[in-house]
């Protein structure tokens, strides 16, 4: 970080050589002077769009907006910083200023179709998508469409977006995980299972996966933990998921024994696992 500061100190220094001589180079510097403000502003809208945090980073591009109004790659920052801030409802106005801009391209209108469903605006967000033309073919925009195609039960079309989705990104475990997901609120139990092992070999600190992994194969009266990478944490928590299915299936006695594992396999006091056996033990004697 301190070498356009260096470089701009030697600029300044040639602006001070400049005024001693020839007059007439100062507009050649002070070109050159805006393009290193360029570069660090450049590197800094990366910096709160990547690492810094998410309300400080919308209140630095909105303030950045406010004084150089209509620069598209500012209202792009502030409609991403919004999403990282879990502000979907104000993102979804900064995405469509963006989408209105005379610069705007199919990528901000996926980008708006995103805030859209994170503020459950399902409809708006088909009309979004559908508003750009098929040859624009993104990882994003084939997520997207399949999640929409899952909210309104096109399973045929949700799969065959899903599919191309996963084949457009070298990283597709939370694209496999919403899949698995798709399929198991269709009953699809062993399907879902699929998808969720292979999210899990893409990804296997992915522990959303893990637990729909179990959940699938509880769905199917498997209760033995998955052969799968887990610490001891997650192990206990796997543990707690199969022990709730199994209570939920009537499976009371499996599910009292997988508790208790449950409660000794975790390395502190599981108080979440203790309340559920506790709970189970008191209806039983009830």
């Amino acid at each position: 970080m301190r070498h356009p500061v260096l470089m701009s100190l030697s600029l300044v220094g040639a602006v001070g050589l400049a005024a001693c001589g020839d007059q007439s180079g100062d507009a050649q510097v002070n070109r050159a002077l805006r393009d290193v403000n360029v570069i660090d502003e450049t590197n800094l809208n990366d910096v709160m769009l990547t690492v810094a945090d998410p309300n400080e980073a919308v209140n630095y591009f909105a303030r950045a907006s406010a004084n150089d109004p209509g620069r598209i790659d500012l209202l792009r920052g502030l409609g991403a910083s919004l999403i990282r801030a879990q502000r979907p409802a104000e993102a979804i106005a900064a995405w469509e200023e963006v989408a209105d801009h005379p610069d705007a391209n199919a990528d901000d209108r996926v980008d708006l179709a995103d805030a859209q469903i994170r503020n459950n605006q399902w409809d708006a967000a088909e009309t979004t998508l559908d508003s750009i033309p098929p040859t624009h073919e993104t990882y994003k925009r084939f997520r997207l469409e399949a999640m929409i195609a899952d909210s309104n039960e096109e399973w045929e079309n949700a799969d065959s977006f899903y599919e191309t989705a996963v084949g457009l990104t070298m990283q597709p475990a939370g694209v496999l995980n919403n899949w698995g997901f798709s399929k198991l609120t269709r009953g699809d139990f062993s399907g879902a299972e699929r998808l969720f092992g292979d999210a899990i070999r893409h990804d296997s600190s992915l522990f959303t996966a893990k637990n729909n992994l179990v959940l699938a194969r509880a769905a199917q009266r498997n209760y033995d933990l998955p052969v799968v990478p887990m610490t001891q944490i997650e192990r206990a928590q796997l543990l707690h998921t199969l022990a709730l299915s199994a209570i939920k299936q009537n499976d009371i006695t499996i599910g009292r024994g997988l508790l208790r594992e449950a409660i000794d396999t975790h390395p502190q006091h599981f108080e979440a696992a203790v309340r559920s056996l506790r709970a189970l033990e008191d209806n039983v004697v009830n």
